[in-house]
């Protein structure tokens, strides 16, 4: 063999290897992770803002996946999900782009609009998860399918067990008639207007807020109601800083009764200084004015502005202008969590509800932009879908992660015993509405950036709250203090577990 032979048989050979080293990488998943980097949840945020705003149409959503601490984006084609990887992002090449999917909704909404349905666009499957309740059989199911059926690849189906319906409930209704185990201190016999849970006593539950016997929650009455926060309740009094203050306002996750309705208050806000809260819009229906206590011996606010259907969000003002409205949430248990600011939601993001039929619970945002059909006309649009479990009278109740309020209770199917999905209202869109602000204006729509850096104020009122007893497990060290600044400061953010704005 000649020198000429050998030397063009070593190529071939040289080629052969290189082939057989570039053809795993050929085949590659589109999503592989290798090489991906961490991010805490508002980095991830801030950063996939930014990819999509470059990505434009080649771009089709992202989700931000906790366990792993890495942002996904969902891109149209191989050069897109090139630069998504150089800016340490998870690139995943999905079929359906953002406006295929925006179309899709259009489509179910004119074609298929059937009462006991809901959609949202999924972006961890790339699709438009369609879930249908127990109602919808006979025409109605034809009517979905036949529209679906058109939709292969781009639309998903799926039954639920449950009803879709307002998670408003009756005056009578107590806690646990749903599923729930009854420990949570809803509304009962009219201590747990207070929501102080399963401290309360009658009128340990009503700490600080409205009382639990009457006398406790008016006027100048903030003495004995803190006493009882000192003794049952944990400091609810002090820590939601209504206790010495004249008409110390309620909590997020309160009961509040009108109309023949119990519902939930969502989060306390003010408009041009003045203080006032915001709850669903289909309970602002119910009834102009709103009262603390079944009988309605106590009334707290008057209804100023109601959305619902189509949006579904009301604003209710404080009768008493010197109420002291702390923007805090009822945990339920004898302690508070500081709200300092609002953000929007993103797929993955973890949360926790308050409401008084069921306390706290928590879970997961799954869809965003979600269409529920509840019937009878009531169709809401650009709504938070979520596996949180709720029930009725939790309506209106705060949904929030750490010292952020992120929406309005709205409605759903199933119960806190089998689970299922709930809707909720954005507080960002709420707020927008109606001009207010959370709480003394820390924070409002669209303020989470800004809320979120300057950790010190928003966190301010925890050190504040702490010494009540009910800072280090509400709104103290862990919670709106310590986390607020450390979500504002990128990376070290994420180290709290949440996925902020």
């Amino acid at each position: 063999m000649n020198k000429r032979t050998l030397a063009i048989s070593g190529a071939a050979i040289a080629a052969l290897g290189a082939a057989a080293i570039l053809l795993p990488n050929a085949n590659a998943n589109p999503d592989e992770t290798s090489g991906a980097k961490t991010f805490s949840s508002p980095a991830a945020v801030k950063l996939a803002r930014s990819l999509a705003s470059d990505l434009g149409d080649n771009g089709a959503g992202w989700y931000y996946d906790g366990a792993n601490r890495q942002l996904v984006m969902n891109v149209m084609d191989q050069d897109s999900a090139d630069s998504v990887r150089a800016q340490g992002a998870v690139a995943k090449v999905v079929q359906n782009s953002m406006a295929e999917l925006k179309a899709a909704t259009e489509t179910l909404s004119s074609d298929a609009s059937v009462p006991g349905t809901a959609w949202s666009i999924d972006p961890v499957t790339n699709k438009v998860q369609v879930t249908a309740d127990r109602t919808v059989t006979g025409a109605k199911w034809a009517t979905l399918t036949k529209a679906t059926g058109q939709m292969e690849g781009t639309v998903s189906v799926r039954r639920s067990q449950g009803e879709f319906k307002k998670f408003d409930g009756g005056e009578a209704a107590q806690p646990g008639d749903n599923g729930d185990n009854g420990d949570n201190g809803g509304t009962g016999a009219g201590d747990a207007a207070g929501g102080a849970g399963a401290a309360g006593g009658a009128g340990d539950a009503g700490a600080g807020a409205v009382g639990g016997a009457g006398d406790a929650g008016t006027g100048g009455a903030g003495d004995a109601a803190g006493g009882a926060g000192d003794a049952g309740a944990g400091g609810a009094g002090d820590a939601g800083g209504g206790g010495d203050a004249a008409a110390g306002g309620l909590d997020g996750g309160d009961a509040i009764f009108g109309g023949g309705a119990r519902c939930s208050l969502g989060f306390n806000v003010s408009v041009d200084g003045a203080p006032g809260f915001l709850t669903a819009g289909h309970c602002g229906n119910e009834s102009q004015t709103w009262s603390s206590d079944q009988a309605g011996a106590q009334q707290v606010g008057t209804v100023q502005d109601s959305q619902f259907p189509e949006s579904d969000f009301a604003l209710v003002m404080y009768d008493d202008a010197t109420t002291q409205a702390s923007s805090t949430v009822d945990l339920q248990n004898g302690s508070t969590q500081e709200i300092g600011r609002a953000v929007e939601a993103s797929v993955g993001l973890e949360v926790q509800r308050s409401g008084s039929t069921t306390g706290v619970s928590d879970g997961t945002v799954t869809g965003l932009n979600a269409t529920v059909n509840y019937g009878n006309g009531d169709i809401v649009n650009g709504l938070i879908q979520t596996d949180v479990c709720a029930e009725p009278g939790d309506s209106g109740g705060a949904m929030f992660a750490e010292d952020a309020a992120v929406g309005l209770t709205s409605g759903g199917s199933g119960d806190c015993t089998q689970g299922g999905e709930t809707f909720f209202q954005p507080v960002t869109a709420a707020l927008e509405a109606t001009g207010a602000v959370i709480g003394a204006g820390d924070g409002g729509a669209g303020g989470g950036d800004a809320a979120g850096g300057a950790g010190d104020a928003a966190g301010g009122a925890g050190d504040a709250a702490g010494g009540a007893g009910a800072g280090n497990a509400g709104s103290g060290d862990a919670g709106a203090g310590d986390t607020g600044a450390a979500a504002g400061a990128g990376d070290t953010g994420g180290d709290t577990g949440q996925s902020l704005n």
